[in-house]
């Protein structure tokens, strides 16, 4: 991932907004601008700038049906982006919880033998 698309999805994921936009979209396989308008209170306007802000950050993508607009999440762009931040991070691959549940377990097995 190329540091200026970085930079776009680090953008586009510090409005609150957009993350919950976002987030009604992925529990969708595809849902329509229309629609995303009845579930926030804003104006029609609104969402379309949130929603360009995600499809320019690749974080969605669109497809035109006549007059209506369907937007569908883009999981690889943000797993993409998930690496890159915890390689940035320094932050190893497997989750610090799993790690200490695993020392956890480790450690309770060291007592009983």
């Amino acid at each position: 991932m190329d540091a200026e698309q970085f930079q776009r999805i680090a953008k586009a994921l510090a409005d609150p907004r957009r993350v919950e936009i976002l987030e009604h979209i992925a529990k969708q396989a595809e849902v329509g601008c229309r629609r995303l308008c009845g579930c926030f209170p804003v104006r029609q306007a609104t969402i379309s700038h949130h929603l360009k802000e995600l499809a320019s950050a690749g974080l969605v993508e669109s497809r035109r049906d006549g007059q209506f607009v369907y937007y569908r999440t883009r999981p690889a762009v943000l797993q993409a982006y998930m690496d890159e931040l915890r390689q940035r991070m320094r932050v190893p691959a497997e989750p610090l919880a799993e790690r200490a549940r695993a020392a956890a377990r480790k450690s309770a097995g060291n007592r009983r033998g």
